[in-house]
């Protein structure tokens, strides 16, 4: 396994207030966590955030960044499966969030992105009810069922 890397002030690491302010855990995962973004501009956006603090693919041993891709492809299918996009964005940037996580963002023909780069802070966003936020939560945990 890979050397470990703290950071004190990372909120995927902190799991607190921050954290819950723009996404909603939805499942643990091999090596790594589920969760849904709150601006839902893109519906079924999410995260799959690696379990330790790393900085970068390469800090990953063999087996870790093998789990991370196979937790990735899980994800990228269950979107597929529920939510029919056109086409899923991955991203991974981190500089100004410096732990290993994965952006997967549904795009969807005819919507105000097709055939651009996703852009990660859109203006306006769009937020969702409570009701809303745990139906989706509910669909991605039982498509991970499957």
């Amino acid at each position: 396994m890979s050397k470990v890397i703290e950071n004190s002030s990372c909120f995927y690491c902190e799991k607190g207030m921050e954290l819950e302010n723009l996404m909603i855990e939805a499942a643990k995962l091999q090596v790594s966590t589920l969760y849904v973004n709150k601006d839902q501009t893109h519906k079924g956006r999410c995260i799959v955030a690696f379990n330790r603090h790393v900085k970068e693919l390469f800090q990953l041993d063999e087996k870790e960044l093998h789990l991370f891709f196979e937790d990735v492809s899980k994800v990228a299918k269950l979107l597929n499966d529920v939510f029919r996009p056109g086409k899923l964005n991955y991203g991974i940037y981190g500089d100004l969030v410096s732990h290993l996580h994965m952006h997967l963002v549904p795009k969807y023909e005819k919507s105000s992105e097709w055939g651009e780069a996703f852009i990660n802070s859109p203006t306006p966003k769009h937020f969702l009810s409570d009701m809303d936020y745990e139906e989706i939560v509910r669909m991605m945990q039982a498509g991970l069922q499957d």
